[in-house]
């Protein structure tokens, strides 16, 4: 059933909850009245984990770590199609579309009104090929490396295989299935001193949705998942030891500027010392 209905966090299902955050299964099509701070956005009609701060101090720290792109976030995807590339980076630079009637639409850039284009990056990872109501599919996991607004919709479509159900990237033509099938799976956030690790789940299951027939299996989710969060975990280690290594260096330039001014500054007091003792001698 669809909903345009809005609705208050109360009414979702809770995924974690501490006094400084509250992160909820958002429901596809809904909107959620609330005045607290959201962390973060979800489409529309996207499903799944979505985070919002408790006070002003934790919004700010939730902000600090997305706006250093620290933040690990996974989406659950059917697309149309076989995808068969099973690993690919998707980068195409996304700007506002200027095109009568499309205003609401964001776009690739060489696309006839594409306006202030900025670089994008998507990874992508096929989990299975299969059929939705008798068409072929292909059910991946998107990972954004940028937050563009209607990044993953626009890159599916992008390379020809836009999202199922996406009725505004595929221009009205897939308007067949009940909901959009994009879903917020994973999200990671490297608080301190407790990161926040949230998982909501996978909605696309045949037990959840009979249409849905699974025919081949690439990776089991979980593990993928795994995978991801360690190459994350790794990559966000080398970045520290990285930031170590510049401020080592830095303090030992700043170390080594002080230690040849000191030594100037002895000579030159040294160099007066003479003066005056020799000034002195000649007296």
């Amino acid at each position: 059933m669809m909903t345009s209905e809005s609705t208050s966090l109360e009414s979702l299902r809770v995924l974690f909850q501490s006094d400084d955050y509250i992160v909820v299964d958002k429901h596809w099509d809904i909107r959620i009245d609330s005045k607290m701070w959201f962390c973060h956005q979800l489409d529309f009609s996207t499903s799944g984990a979505l985070c919002v701060a408790l006070n002003k101090a934790a919004a700010g720290r939730a902000y600090r770590c997305f706006k250093d792109r620290t933040v690990t976030k996974a989406y659950l995807a059917m697309v149309r199609g076989l995808v068969e590339k099973e690993t690919q980076t998707l980068d195409f630079s996304i700007g506002k579309n200027s095109s009568e009637g499309k205003t609401h639409m964001m776009c690739i850039e060489g696309t006839e009104g594409c306006e202030n284009p900025k670089p994008c990056q998507t990874e992508m990872m096929v989990l299975e090929y299969g059929l939705y109501d008798g068409d072929t599919v292909t059910k991946v996991l998107l990972q954004p490396l940028t937050g563009r607004t209607h990044q993953l919709r626009v890159h599916c479509s992008a390379i020809g295989h836009p999202i199922v159900g996406d009725f505004t990237y595929s221009l009205g033509a897939d308007d067949s299935t009940y909901r959009m099938m994009l879903h917020a799976h994973l999200l990671h956030i490297p608080l301190e001193p407790e990161p926040l690790l949230v998982s909501a789940g996978d909605p696309f299951l045949p037990s959840v949705d009979p249409k849905w027939l699974p025919q081949r299996s690439l990776r089991p989710l979980a593990a993928t998942v795994e995978a991801l969060l360690e190459h994350r975990v790794e990559e966000d280690r080398k970045i520290k030891e990285e930031k170590r290594e510049r401020t080592r260096r830095e303090e030992e330039k700043r170390k080594g500027r002080r230690e040849q001014r000191t030594e100037e500054e002895s000579e030159d007091q040294r160099k007066q010392c003479q003066q005056w003792l020799s000034e002195w001698a000649g007296d």
